[in-house]
């Protein structure tokens, strides 16, 4: 694996502000401002094909492909994310809340909500 640069950390944040930018964009010149246009139905059907598409990629275990569909998969979520009003700090918060927590002990506080 490559040392990660501090400019590559910082594109999740820098692509989830492009994101919340064009949420008002025009659909003719953006194809994320097309992805808006087309409403949550329009994106998660987008997720649900990029998903498909990791799992198929890592069943041909390339390397390559299995990190190009996972650029997909999360170029989408955060678009999914900005739709809402969200971005990529919320999920940050939310996996530290969860760190140092046992995965079996979070379920359990799922159901008990």
């Amino acid at each position: 694996m490559n040392a990660t640069t501090n400019a590559d950390s910082d594109i999740l944040d820098r692509l989830s502000a492009t994101l919340a930018a064009r949420r008002g964009g025009d659909p003719e010149t953006s194809y994320t401002a097309k992805l808006f246009a087309g409403g949550p139905d329009a994106i998660l059907k987008k997720i649900g094909e990029e998903t498909a598409e990791l799992i198929m990629a890592s069943k041909d275990g390339g390397q390559a492909g299995i990190v190009y569909e996972a650029a997909d998969v999360l170029f989408h979520t955060l678009a999914l994310l900005a739709f809402h009003g969200l971005s990529i700090d919320d999920v940050r918060r939310e996996l530290a809340r969860r760190e140092g927590v046992s995965g079996i002990e979070e379920k359990k506080t799922r159901r008990a909500k």
